[in-house]
């Protein structure tokens, strides 16, 4: 029977319904405008745009802009790419525009809808920032969508990782610019790190579109990006817990997989006592309970965590010697990124490689914080209505199910239950079987890589042709997507968010053309080009023939989301498609969320060896499950960013007074009320207001004014005299630091300005970083208040309040003190740091001198052995190689001057 919601919505359509109907009416405005748009010439789209730019910076809104700019763009597009835009394509551009999630299918274009709200928002000259998942798809979509953009006249940048500063500034100040979100998160923490706004990258946060945007914005939020810098080594300490930790039994510990919480017990802590005295770790008397052992604690625990928590192929792979995380949610390499607190450094004991020092945090910010700093924030994915309350609370954004072009002809069967793994795996690979020897191309969907590899050695055993794609295959990525719509093709994926390349039934006619060319240049593309569409058409419909792409699912996933990600590669513009979910009781997500009353119901029914049970009442039953861990990691994030918001406020607050104090020619003013501010609380200190002369500690106010201000006032002998009281003390000390300015102002002349400025900034940054320590300490620590029935957040809140207040006190008192303490260098103390200068170059040179050269060197017409001191003998060195004869300088500047 229908409920009351299900019959209003047949009646009236849900909200999501009215909302593509009315919107339906601009895209009819787009469509009447096109003939006028085919009309206009390649230079008459240029001319448009500028037209449109200047009503935009003029003021008028970019609603009333958006049926002409997206007629133009359209019309560029199909120009510049081939590609005309679908009705349903500018629907999610117009729900981009407006500040939402728009969920669109896969293969419905998401890449060519971005370029119409990127070009409206452009227009105000603010820039656009479009948002991707890896560099791969950043380059790519910047070059490829880069030519609809220069139709129109605007420019577009790229941003990645190792980027020269000057080519990173040139890419932000273009009009529309592509980044990965790792990368544009942390330019807005190294901007805040500059000396100066000209070396700043980013010119704002106006407009962003993120691409695969429940993937950046909810898996990812966990994740705060950190820069940081290198701490003291303690490797050894590492390394003795890697031996401790083998050692630990089954009753020392208890681990929750639920929370993916692992702590020792009562048993564990005397067992653990007990060898870390053995091992001298820990001195006699002394307990863990003890202050004394917070970092004993600390490490031992972190061990744990890295033996029982984080497997191999899983959570990580090990490169090169070196420790590589793998993203949970795409299955990529996460290269550079590091766990933080050492637990990276206990994965790299255990693992036997390398331990790289600890890091300090010098700055930190969350992709919640980061993306809620836009203006304007929008999103495209395939997948996002399961979340959709997380992105309305944290976000503001609506999510908008925009209708696909062609009707979905996928079909997706229940799930198949079975009793143990082996039994699911056999089952998968018969059916694999039979798909291949019928034509038709598999995805099969793993959630780690030791999964993926061990289906590849059962597909090996049985002769079937296959390509893995996981993390130790993700240079070939692009290739293996394109291949794997082929007919007969498998291919076994850890995750398919985010792959950014399409799976065409038939194969990728772009790809296999570029495959051609390589191999052949000399081939004439044009007949290239025909032949292989021709191939990919015959392949194509013996794939549609043959039942489309099967996507073939080994366990369920954590999260839905996921699970429907992997669904949606098959069935993409109304092709036809298959998915179906293999799963057994030993599954992680079956196991974990009460795996018993299936168990006993597979029981009573008797199953035999091999059977499975395939009922919609098991699908409902999963789904709750997953929904549960999705509410429970929704609290974690709610939870993190709480705590993080706290912390947020007090970043854009020190940010701010950066960015002003770079903006500020002059800087005097700000440094005087930071003098006076420390007279104050000196007078407050030693001279308490409300007393008598005779309770006043004048000595101490002397002595303290001399250390912090640098001024030998007569302190003593003002609180000697009659009538004065602290205000006039407090005046005359205020006129004292005026004047010791003014003298160092006079000897430093115009300098004094920028030197102001940069010790300012510089106590900033080392005040900033030390309170950063302080509250990641806080934070580890606050949790415990709650035993105690106190609000952990609120404890947070209130004593992060005070050690804010706390750094501007010290910050205050220390750049006062450093201002009052700087001179200009006497003649010998100038050419004594000349000498070490000197001396220090000549080491660096010396270090770097070339040694003998064994072997011959052709020149001068003969086979000669290197001599130092003769050209003759040094062959051709390159204009900006070091000059041979060891001065250190470059060839160019030396012996090579012209």
């Amino acid at each position: 029977m229908l409920g009351f919601s299900n019959i209003a919505k047949k009646v009236f359509g849900s909200s999501n319904d009215r909302l593509v109907k009315t919107t339906r009416k601009t895209v009819a405005q787009i469509n009447a405008l096109e003939p006028e748009f085919e009309a206009l010439s390649d230079e008459g789209l240029v001319e448009r745009t500028r037209a449109l730019q200047a009503r935009a910076q003029g003021g008028e809104s970019l609603d009333a802009l958006l049926p002409e700019a997206f007629a133009n763009c359209r019309e560029a597009a199909r120009r510049a790419l081939g590609l005309r835009a679908f009705d349903v394509q500018l629907l999610g551009g117009i729900f981009l525009h407006r500040g939402n999630i728009a969920e669109m299918k896969t293969g419905e274009g998401k890449t060519l809808v971005a370029t119409f709200p990127a070009y409206l928002n452009a227009l105000t000259g603010k820039g656009v920032h479009i948002v991707t998942v890896n560099d791969y798809l950043a380059r790519r979509d910047a070059e490829w969508m880069g030519k609809v953009f220069a139709a129109l006249g605007l420019t577009t940048g790229v941003v990645v990782p190792q980027q020269p500063d000057p080519e990173k500034r040139a890419a932000y100040a273009a009009d529309v610019t592509y980044a990965t979100n790792n990368e544009l998160g942390f330019d807005y923490l190294r901007d805040n790190m500059r000396a100066s706004k000209a070396d700043m990258a980013q010119r704002g946060h106006n407009f962003a579109i993120v691409d695969e945007v429940d993937s950046i914005l909810i898996d990812e939020a966990r994740t705060p990006l950190i820069i940081s810098g290198p701490s003291e080594d303690r490797s050894d300490l590492y390394q003795t817990m890697d031996r401790i930790i083998p050692e630990v039994q089954d009753d020392h510990f208890t681990l929750d997989e639920k929370t993916r919480q692992v702590t020792f017990t009562d048993e564990g802590n005397e067992w653990l006592e007990e060898r870390l005295s053995i091992a001298g770790l820990l001195p006699e008397g002394q307990s863990l309970y003890d202050p004394e052992s917070t970092t004993l604690v600390h490490h031992v625990n972190q061990g744990l965590r890295a033996h029982k928590l984080f497997q191999k192929d899983q959570h990580y792979i090990v490169r090169d010697g070196e420790v590589v995380l793998i993203d949970e949610f795409t299955g990529r390499m996460m290269a550079g990124r590091r766990l933080s607190d050492g637990l990276h450094q206990a994965i790299e004991a255990k693992e036997g490689v390398k331990i790289q020092p600890e890091n300090v945090t010098l700055a930190s910010v969350t992709f919640q914080n980061y993306f809620r700093l836009y203006a304007k924030l929008s999103g495209m994915t395939g997948t996002a209505t399961t979340e959709a309350e997380e992105f309305g609370s944290i976000y503001g954004l609506g999510v908008v199910e925009v209708p696909t072009n062609q009707p979905i002809a996928r079909e997706d069967e229940h799930d198949q239950v079975y009793r143990t793994a082996r039994e699911k795996y056999a089952a998968m690979v018969d059916e694999i079987k039979a798909a291949h020897e019928r034509g038709q191309p598999v995805l099969v969907g793993t959630t780690s890589i030791e999964k993926s590899e061990m289906i590849a050695r059962m597909l090996e055993g049985e002769g079937l042709p296959h390509n893995v794609l996981n993390a130790r295959q993700h240079e070939q990525e692009a290739q293996i997507v394109a291949d794997a719509g082929k007919p007969g093709a498998i291919t076994i994926a850890t995750n398919m968010a985010g792959r950014g390349t399409d799976i065409q039934l038939g194969g990728n006619v772009e790809m296999r053309v570029l495959q051609a060319i390589a191999e052949d240049p000399q081939a004439d593309p044009d007949a290239v080009r025909g032949r292989i569409e021709a191939e990919v058409a015959d392949e194509k419909a013996r794939v549609k023939e043959a039942g489309g792409l099967f996507v073939l699912a080994s366990e369920r996933h954590e999260s839905r989301r996921i699970d429907n990600q992997l669904r949606g590669r098959s069935g993409r513009q109304g092709d036809p498609g298959r998915s179906v979910f293999f799963l057994s009781l030993e599954d992680d997500l079956m196991r974990i969320f009460g795996s018993d009353r299936l168990d006993k119901v597979l029981s009573t029914l008797g199953m035999k060896e091999g059977e499975a049970i395939v009922h919609p009442w098991v699908n409902k039953s999963l789904e709750r499950a997953q929904a549960k861990v999705e509410g429970r990691n929704f609290d974690v994030r709610k939870q993190l960013l709480k705590f993080d918001d706290v912390m947020n406020d007090q970043r854009k607050t020190v940010f701010e007074q950066r960015l002003e104090i770079m903006e500020a020619e002059d800087i005097a003013e700000i440094t005087r009320d930071m003098r006076q501010q420390v007279v104050d609380d000196l007078v407050d200190e030693h001279l308490p207001p409300k007393t008598y002369a005779d309770q006043w500690d004048a000595q101490g106010l002397y002595a303290a004014a001399l250390e912090t201000l640098g001024v030998d006032a007569p302190v003593v002998e003002w609180a000697d005299e009659d009538g004065v009281d602290q205000e006039v003390i407090r005046e005359r000390l205020y006129e004292a630091t005026d004047a010791l300015m003014a003298e160092k102002e006079k000897a430093f002349g115009e300098q004094m300005r920028s030197i102001e400025k940069q010790v300012l900034l510089q106590t900033i940054d080392a005040k900033w970083r030390e309170h950063l320590l302080t509250l990641e300490h806080l934070r580890s620590v606050v949790g415990f208040r709650g035993y105690a029935q106190r609000d952990p957040l609120n404890e947070y809140k209130t004593e992060a309040f005070q050690l804010f207040e706390g750094m501007l006190d010290s910050l205050r008192v220390e750049v006062s003190k450093k201002l009052a303490a700087i001179r200009p260098l006497s003649d010998e103390e100038r050419q004594a740091m000349l000498r070490q200068i000197a001396q220090q170059q000549a080491a660096v040179q010396a270090a770097a001198k070339p040694q003998p050269v064994t072997e011959p060197v052709a020149a001068g017409g003969g086979e000669v052995g290197f001599v130092e001191d003769d050209p003759s003998t040094w062959g051709n060195p390159g204009r900006n190689d070091p000059c041979p004869c060891g001065s250190g300088k470059k060839f160019k500047h030396c012996h090579g001057s012209y």
